[in-house]
């Protein structure tokens, strides 16, 4: 299902990747990982997330959380997916493509940053997961070649949102389904952190990192605000809205989805009407 990104022909195994036979470029395989793209582009912050937080949101012995969130921003089932082929658009360091995988998919990953190399070392023991550096706005992919496909989280983080949705429903078989996830323009709590992100994206990884643990202790400041009778909600809700954060109680997701939320360069949110319109303009029902 592999095409040549530069010209769609043919690839064939070379010494070192995979080499077009029409135009003779080369896509080489390092760490595990096909790569179609030199480098992370505008998803930098995402390698260093996934490379810092590199198995955080894996599903153990004692969370599904992965699962159940799987399940709830898809709508797909296991019985759907078993011995299907599956595109995990911005598979990060691989958390859905191991819930995916895990249901018997052939489970096909890509990400622009260098969480690909995570997910790869992640999921490298097992046979139906294939991962690839590579952006969603040029795929080395033959038409109808995925049973399913998904994004979630992801395609809010591109350049362009609507364009990225729509170089991929052409990738579906007939009668596949595909399932995105976009954060919400309905809501507004966010406004405040739209002006730090002003900040916030230009400062290295690193920093930024930095930043969200020296505000961590906020989150303690908020469980103790609730305990005020009578306006303990409302000063915990005006801290919220004034330096919004993660409030899940492990510290490690708290740090790693703040951080997620302040450091993108891109982050669009979008309504139910916008998205619709989307999935009729490529034909989808």
């Amino acid at each position: 299902m592999l095409r040549c990104l530069r010209c769609k022909g043919d690839v064939a195994v070379h010494p070192s990747g995979l080499q077009c036979r029409k135009c003779s470029s080369v896509f080489p395989i390092t760490n595990g990982v096909l790569r179609f793209v030199e480098s992370q582009g505008y998803a930098g912050n995402f390698g260093f997330e996934w490379g810092k937080y590199a198995r955080t949101q894996l599903d153990g012995e004692i969370s599904n959380l992965s699962e159940r969130q799987f399940i709830e921003s898809t709508g797909f089932s296991p019985a759907e997916l078993q011995g299907k082929w599956v595109l995990d658009i911005g598979c990060g360091m691989g958390r859905f493509a191991d819930v995916a995988s895990r249901w018997g998919a052939n489970v096909v990953g890509i990400d622009l940053s260098l969480a690909a190399d995570v997910a790869a070392r992640n999921l490298c023991s097992r046979d139906n997961v294939w991962i690839c550096q590579a952006s969603v706005l040029n795929l080395p992919f033959l038409e109808q070649s995925f049973d399913y496909i998904y994004s979630i989280g992801v395609l809010h983080h591109t350049p362009d949102c609507e364009q990225s949705f729509k170089c991929l429903p052409k990738l579906l078989k007939p009668g596949g389904s595909i399932a995105i996830w976009l954060y919400s323009a309905y809501v507004r709590w966010y406004r405040m952190s739209d002006v730090y992100r002003k900040l916030t994206t230009k400062l290295s990884p690193k920093s930024l990192h930095a930043l969200c643990v020296a505000i961590d202790p906020l989150y303690y400041i908020h469980r103790g605000l609730r305990w005020i009778p009578g306006i303990g909600s409302v000063l915990s809700g005006a801290l919220s809205y004034a330096v919004p954060m993660n409030m899940n109680p492990s510290r490690e997701w708290r740090l790693l989805d703040t951080f997620d939320w302040y450091s993108p360069v891109y982050q669009s949110k979008h309504t139910y009407e916008e998205v619709f319109r989307w999935f009729e303009d490529c034909g989808l029902r």
